[in-house]
């Protein structure tokens, strides 16, 4: 949605009103866009990923049952640690799945962008599980270098085998789609780390295998440990960074101001806010403080479609909210931000 604000509409009554861009003077400015910059956020026009990622789910599930199978028949620490890796994924691709369905559902007054940011709470969901698996694992290996128990190699590699197969299946199916938001992003990284462990599983086999090295599986164990803990972490810093309205890390403020305020008439701009509802759905919103003239001869109009197609065009921000101020209006906003 565009156009310009409202805050003039609810100044005290007993003070002088500037020309706002919502007033008479201001003909078609207020909610005028350009037509070539859609601004549309309505669900359908989201890529639709809920029958890949239902498709895998059901093979994580799948090679859930075989991997916890394989380590009550080895012993392997590293074939269970990749076992309740896989036992978050469920979790983690379920609640994407349920995202995925719920990011499609239409925007109404009660929320108007819908449930766009429900792909961002599933991704701090997935990353907040992973966390703690990660976490558990590599208490647990280091438990097992220490100690480490009887390992049955020849049942490791039967189990790893079909866990790296079920997890490159995954990664086909989500590697084209992988960067269309943080939900589906998400779910790629958690198959890649299960496809890593799984690796480090038959490594792990193989060592035993020829050489009888017991601690190769708590070694395997505290590598996928390793794996999991820092992707993890990168990814609920950029869930929270959207659930905080943190601004867009590739938008800089500070070039926007420098780029609106070198339009003609345009005086000066504060109250600059940049936040992110969900992936690839940047929101702008300004003060531009304006020659009082502009208020009457008719160029806001103009200068709204300038600096709108600029924001989209130049910055990637298609949805920005303008609000035009007269420089005699100046005294009248003391609440001023950067």
């Amino acid at each position: 949605m565009t156009g310009t604000g409202t805050d003039a509409q609810r100044r005290d009554a007993n003070r002088p009103s500037a020309p706002s861009a919502t007033g008479p003077a201001a003909g078609p400015v207020g909610g005028s866009a350009r037509s070539q910059h859609g601004h549309s956020h309505a669900a359908a026009d989201l890529i639709d990923h809920r029958g890949r990622l239902a498709l895998v789910l059901g093979i994580t599930v799948t090679v859930l049952v075989v991997e916890v199978v394989g380590a009550v028949i080895s012993g392997s620490l590293a074939l269970l640690a990749d076992a309740a890796h896989m036992l978050t994924d469920v979790a983690g691709l379920t609640l994407g799945l349920i995202a995925a369905v719920l990011a499609r559902r239409p925007a109404t007054p009660a929320r108007t962008w819908g449930y766009r940011r429900a792909e961002v709470l599933g991704a701090a969901a997935q990353a907040a599980v992973l966390l703690a698996v990660g976490i558990y694992v590599l208490v647990e290996g280091v438990q097992r270098l220490i100690s480490p128990p009887e390992v049955t190699s020849g049942a490791m590699v039967v189990f790893g085998a079909v866990g790296l197969l079920g997890n490159l299946i995954g990664l086909a199916l989500l590697a084209t789609s992988r960067g269309d938001n943080l939900n589906m992003r998400a779910a790629f990284l958690e198959v890649v780390n299960d496809a890593l462990g799984s690796v480090a599983v038959l490594v792990a086999a193989a060592v035993i295998a020829t050489t009888g090295w017991l601690r190769a599986d708590a070694i395997a164990s505290l590598v996928i440990g390793v794996l999991i803990i820092p992707r993890t972490l990168r990814l609920l810093r950029e869930t929270i960074d959207v659930l905080l309205e943190s601004t867009p890390r590739d938008l800089d403020l500070t070039m926007v101001r420098s780029r609106l305020e070198s339009f003609p008439h345009v005086q000066s701009v504060h109250d600059l806010h940049a936040t992110q509802v969900a992936t690839a759905l940047p929101v702008f919103t300004a003060h531009v403080v304006v020659d009082d003239a502009c208020f009457h001869d008719g160029h806001l109009a103009e200068l709204l479609d300038d600096i709108q197609s600029c924001m989209a065009d130049e910055f990637d921000v298609e949805h920005s909210t303008i609000q035009f101020e007269a420089a005699s209006h100046a005294a009248h906003e003391p609440h001023t931000h950067a």
